[in-house]
C-alpha cells in the first residue's frame, strides 16, 4: 500500500491525484519525456518506475496491474515490448528528473523528467577487506621498514617512463617525477 502523502495533494483530493499520476505515466511512457512541476515530476518517479519493474516480468498477471493504471491499451504494449526490454539488465533507475528554469505565468518550479536511455554497465565492486585483516597487516609493516623502502626503489626503477601501452600518461609522469626525486636525493 503506497504511504499515504502529508499535506496538499495534486488536484486536492485522493482520486484526483491517482488520476493526474496515470496520466502522467501514460504520457510518459507514450513521449519518453514530458515537462512538469518538479512536485508532481518527483511524485510521479516511483509510480513510473513501478509500473517498468512490472512490465519487465512481462506476464498476464502484471500487465493486467498496469492496465489498471495505465488505461491506454496501445501504450501498455509500447511499455511491455519495447520499454521494458531496454531496461531488462537495469536493476532500477529507470526515470531521470532534471530541474529546469521557473514557469513563466506563477514562477512554478518546472522540471522533465525522462526515461533513462543510456545502456546500463555494472561497475565491479571491490571485495570489501575484513575489519581483522588490516589490523593483523599494520603490526608486520611497522617491524620492517627497509624492505619496504627497498622494494619500492625497485619498483621505481623499473617503472617505464615512456608512453607505452602498458603505462598511462599519468604513470609515466608519476614514475619521471620519482625517478627526477631519486636523483636529486642521491646528488
Amino acid at each position: 500500500m503506497p504511504k499515504p502523502t502529508k499535506g496538499p495533494r495534486l488536484g486536492g483530493s485522493p482520486s484526483h491525484q491517482r488520476l493526474i499520476l496515470a496520466n502522467l505515466a501514460t504520457q510518459l511512457f507514450e513521449h519518453g519525456r514530458i515537462t512538469t512541476t518538479e512536485s508532481r515530476a518527483r511524485a510521479l518517479r516511483p509510480w513510473a518506475e513501478k509500473l517498468i519493474t512490472k512490465a519487465k516480468k512481462g506476464d498476464l498477471h502484471n500487465r493486467r496491474e498496469v492496465l489498471k493504471t495505465i488505461r491506454d491499451k496501445g501504450v501498455v504494449h509500447v511499455l511491455f515490448t519495447e520499454i521494458a526490454p531496454t531496461f531488462s539488465e537495469r536493476p532500477g533507475g529507470y526515470t531521470r528528473i532534471t530541474k529546469i528554469g521557473p514557469r513563466k505565468g506563477d514562477n512554478a518550479p518546472m522540471a522533465v523528467i525522462e526515461l533513462v536511455t543510456e545502456a546500463y554497465s555494472p561497475t565491479p565492486k571491490a571485495p570489501a577487506p575484513a575489519k581483522a585483516a588490516p589490523a593483523a597487516e599494520e603490526t608486520p609493516a611497522e617491524e620492517a621498514p627497509a624492505e619496504e623502502t627497498a622494494t619500492e626503489e625497485t619498483a621505481t626503477a623499473e617503472a617505464p617512463t615512456e608512453l607505452s601501452e602498458e603505462a598511462s600518461p599519468e604513470e609515466s609522469v608519476v614514475a619521471e617525477a620519482e625517478a627526477a626525486d631519486e636523483g636529486d636525493a642521491k646528488a
